[in-house]
């Protein structure tokens, strides 16, 4: 399914970054920094599908070697904080192919970019076959009519004329400076130091202690950076990829679209996924929980039964006001919800339970393994030792070499002991070799990453069920109090089909985990929670369904009436 992402970064020396690294790392390529002078080797990676730099035509050819075009921009950026490029990752749709993708950046950068004045170095990867995506780094600085870099910002100087201050830059202070206007510089005033005018300084007899005048913070920026920089551009940029996107699906006939805006700004109160990534994926086909999947398995569930309630709300909008139906619908509707989310909560205390069991059991082998293996090997550093002091001492000393021959024999017994020890851990903790008990201390990390995502998952769920507890009851109030047998007789009739629903709901989510008695006790907690008795609802029942049976027997003929009788005597 065609998807909307893209992230815009800045390259900047004050994170650690470099655009050579980055062009490099992007392109799979070898490139060699010539600020720096590191080489960086990135032709063994994997997942390129595409690469290409684009310029402008006021731009060198000779740009078109990226190792070229990034080292200029090195080159030109002189402090260690410096930005020196832009960088946005966007996904390609799975549904187009690499030749409609291609066709796709190349087209949005050239109208994006390119056009703008920017020179762009751009790559496809997908390296699971499921994940296209495109990195594009872009230069932040704009180029003159020569080819030549222009200024990003330039320094503003702070100028006085008549009691008010203005900024001017180095060229337009040669025109102000007739008008009367004047730097300011440091003087010292007393004990303090103060921003004056040379005029009005001399006059006063102030000693000056800087000659730097006073500027502007950040100076003048350049009108092409100020905007390529703005906020208003980057929603544009935004708005224009998914433009693209969805004018190639439509090209192709491909019936799907993406919104670069919010769920929040679409009016869509779900809850957006997050990137999975190849990563997760494979830890999940490993059988190792991953947290972005499972925080995703959450949200889909949460948004199903989101779109469920909603359901229900649209259904209880278009009824009459107070229709009992609807309401004893939404009722059990959120009950079903507020069961599933208890149950969910049940479910991650079995599993917390089983982790805690598994740790408990786990942890004191571990220690003992790790504290028995740090002894061994400093056991075996001291034996060495001890053979090294021995082949230095000389024959002639006798006595020597009987006191280090029995220090290695103690040390030798002692390091078996301490094999044997490391054995029967081994052993105990149901392994084979030292490699199995690294996999065993990953898989300790791993469960007790695994607890805080359950914490994590807890949190949410229980401020769900406080939600929705408040959403029943306020809807429990809407029928009037002489209704409630029939609200009740209502919920009795299709709690049946709304059970069988939760059921396979559960059954669909937890697989082979589902547990009948556990969706009781979290049924039974719910109904504590709304304050609801469910012996009144089987009483109820039982009496409805006695009713039933009693207008089946008025209904039937005397000679079936006879044949109950004598069937049940």
């Amino acid at each position: 399914m065609a998807i909307y992402h893209m992230q815009a970064k800045v390259v900047s020396r004050g994170s650690g970054r470099s655009a050579v690294a980055a062009s490099a790392y992007m392109s799979c390529s070898r490139m060699y920094n010539d600020y720096d002078g590191i080489q960086h080797d990135y032709t063994r990676k994997h997942g390129l599908i595409y690469q290409e730099v684009m310029l402008p035509p006021i731009a060198p050819s000779k740009w078109i070697d990226r190792e070229q075009l990034w080292n200029a921009v090195e080159e030109t950026e002189k402090t260690k904080d410096s930005r020196l490029a832009r960088e946005f990752v966007v996904a390609l749709p799975v549904e187009l192919d690499k030749n409609s993708n291609i066709s796709l950046l190349q087209d949005f950068i050239k109208k994006n970019f390119v056009d703008m004045g920017m020179c762009a170095d751009f790559a496809i990867h997908d390296t699971d076959g499921h994940n296209p995506h495109a990195h594009i780094l872009l230069t932040v600085r704009p180029l003159s009519e020569n080819g030549t870099w222009q200024y990003k910002t330039e320094k503003e100087y702070l100028c006085i004329k008549d009691g008010e201050e203005k900024g001017f830059t180095a060229f337009e202070f040669k025109t102000a400076q007739k008008q009367g206007w004047e730097k300011q510089y440091r003087y010292k005033v007393g004990k303090k130091k103060e921003y004056l005018t040379p005029s009005s300084a001399q006059k006063k007899g102030y000693e000056r202690i800087d000659k730097h005048p006073k500027s502007s913070r950040y100076g003048r920026q350049n009108p092409i950076s100020e905007q390529w920089n703005s906020d208003e551009q980057l929603c544009i940029w935004r708005a224009n990829w998914a433009d693209a996107v969805n004018k190639m699906l439509a090209r192709n006939q491909i019936n799907a679209a993406i919104d670069h805006r919010s769920f929040a700004d679409q009016g869509i109160t779900e809850q957006p996924t997050i990137h999975e990534g190849y990563i997760a994926q494979n830890m999940e086909k490993n059988g190792i929980i991953s947290d972005r999947c499972e925080i995703n398995r959450q949200i889909r569930a949460d948004n199903k039964m989101l779109r469920e309630l909603k359901a229900q709300v649209a259904k209880l909008a278009e009824a009459v006001e107070k229709s009992i139906p609807i309401i004893a619908e939404t009722l059990e509707a959120i009950r079903n919800h507020m069961i599933f989310t208890q149950y969910h909560l049940l479910h991650n205390e079995m599993q917390k339970e089983v982790i805690h069991d598994w740790m408990n059991h786990f942890i004191p082998i571990l220690n003992k393994y790790n504290t028995v293996k740090k002894k061994l090997k400093a056991k075996v550093t001291e034996r060495k030792e001890l053979n090294v002091q021995k082949d230095k001492t000389s024959i002639l000393n006798p006595i020597q070499h009987i006191k280090l021959n029995q220090q290695l024999t103690t040390v030798t017994e002692e390091i078996e002991e301490l094999k044997s020890q490391k054995e029967q851990l081994i052993f105990q903790a149901q392994c084979s070799t030292d490699k199995d008990m690294t996999n065993l201390s990953k898989k300790y990390d791993q469960m007790n990453k695994n607890l805080d995502i359950l914490d994590t998952q807890d949190t949410s769920l229980k401020k769900q069920l406080k939600k929705d507890a408040s959403a029943f009851r306020e809807e429990k109030f809407r029928s009037d109090p002489e209704q409630y047998t029939e609200l009740l007789d209502t919920r009795i009739q299709i709690r049946p089909a709304f059970r069988d629903k939760l059921i396979e709901q559960l059954k669909g989510t937890f697989g082979k985990y589902y547990d009948y008695h556990r969706r009781d006790i979290a049924a039974n907690e719910v109904d504590y929670l709304n304050v609801e008795d469910p012996d009144v609802f089987s009483h109820r029942a039982w009496e409805l369904e006695c009713q039933r049976k009693q207008e089946i027997r008025r209904n039937q003929p005397a000679w079936a009436k006879k044949k109950s009788y004598d069937m049940e005597l």
